[in-house]
């Protein structure tokens, strides 16, 4: 789960890291009087969305007066956000941070992650901040050091005198800012946090100048403290609905459709799709114990995405019984007059019995032997409209 950077905030504030005064709006009347609020010479007004590259997008303007302050937020608010994070229609901006300013002397990068390859945590920290910093790690790779934290041990001195050393700051204010970042990022779940930049300011102050926070979503359960700042606005709603309905489902650019059991034949169904010269839709996991509502209703959020153009459906049956699959598809298909073309490959538990259903019953479904025969045939379906619509019957 990705929360705002003014809740970011928040959270950074209640473990000692050190922000400047800010308030989120969400209209000019709110802007106006916050603003008045400030002291400083400069306002910066952020759009907060969830995604990167705010700055390059025209989602980050400096003000120097209560009335451009309140003008910034007027057109901001309302306005799609294009970032090279989010899609081509962009996000609608439904808030916005007003920040006082400062006098920077100079920005770096921080950031602490979840670092699976490794089965540690990993400090990021880089004198090149402000930057995109997988563009740095590819044009200054000697810019940046990665400080690995193992959990059993945690953050020790050791570990916050590389990363002072390395960016040449004082090790007692960077200690402070580590220390309350490790035990927030250790303490709450947390699978990504950054500062992008955090900045050393002409009075000598380190401050967090953004923040930016994601949660495992799978220990959520243990903070609802935390639940309280999802916003579903900045959601998929297609994964919103599929989550309501206890399937995982990610939505991808292509226009093929996938219905899976288990995410690691999910991902090799996807590759399989790939390879056969198309690209999939989705990820949807219906999991093992999914009832013939949870199929139908897979379909129903798949087939909400305009652009799927076919349907592959790639189940091996072991706890998953294929004729509970099999049913579900005869059902949703029949409820929701699809009209797309559908290749069904079963395997495993039932498969006979669940084939048999498809067979008998007047959806027009194409059974697939294995799944690159599947893989294959959707793209082809896909792909060659005037064999789909023979295979509809239209």
């Amino acid at each position: 789960m990705n929360i705002h950077e003014y809740q970011s905030k928040e959270i950074f504030k209640a473990y000692g890291v050190p922000t400047l005064k800010g308030f989120m709006v969400e209209n000019t009347e709110e802007a106006k009087e916050k603003a008045a609020l400030f002291r400083s010479d400069v306002i910066v007004v952020k759009a907060q969305v969830h995604a990167g590259g705010r700055g390059k997008a025209g989602g980050v303007i400096l003000v120097k007066s209560l009335d451009e302050a309140v003008k910034a937020t007027d057109k901001l608010i309302g306005k799609s956000l294009v970032t090279h994070q989010t899609s081509p229609e962009g996000q609608v901006v439904q808030k916005v941070y007003l920040e006082e300013g400062c006098d920077i002397e100079s920005e770096f990068y921080l950031s602490l992650i979840v670092n699976r390859k490794k089965s540690c945590y990993t400090f990021i920290a880089s004198s090149a901040g402000g930057m995109d910093i997988e563009e740095v790690a590819k044009t200054s790779p000697e810019s940046i050091i990665y400080v690995d934290i193992d959990p059993s041990i945690g953050l020790k001195s050791y570990h916050i005198y590389r990363i002072a050393n390395f960016l040449n700051l004082d090790k007692k204010a960077l200690k402070d800012i580590l220390e309350g970042l490790y035990s927030c990022f250790t303490n709450k779940d947390v699978s990504l946090l950054e500062i992008n930049p955090l900045v050393l300011t002409k009075e000598s102050r380190l401050i967090a100048l953004d923040a930016k926070m994601s949660f495992d979503d799978n220990a959520l359960y243990r903070h609802p403290d935390i639940m309280k700042y999802k916003d579903e606005s900045e959601e998929d709603k297609e994964e919103i609905e599929a989550a309501k309905h206890d399937l995982a489902y990610v939505k991808l650019d292509g226009n093929i459709g996938c219905l899976v059991n288990g995410a690691g034949l999910a991902m090799a169904t996807m590759d399989s799709i790939h390879m056969a010269g198309g690209s999939p839709a989705n990820f949807l996991d219906v999991g093992g114990s999914a009832s013939v509502e949870m199929v139908s209703k897979g379909f129903e959020i798949l087939l909400s995405n305009p652009k799927v153009g076919g349907i592959f459906v790639n189940i091996f049956g072991g706890i998953m019984r294929c004729d509970t699959i099999g049913k579900g598809i005869v059902n949703a298909v029949e409820n929701l007059e699809c009209k797309v073309p559908i290749v069904v490959r079963l395997e495993g538990t039932n498969a006979n019995i669940g084939l048999e259903i498809i067979s008998n019953s007047k959806i027009n479904a194409i059974l697939a032997e294995d799944m690159d025969d599947g893989a294959m045939k959707i793209v082809s379906l896909v792909g060659n409209k005037e064999a789909a619509h023979e295979h509809l019957g239209r």
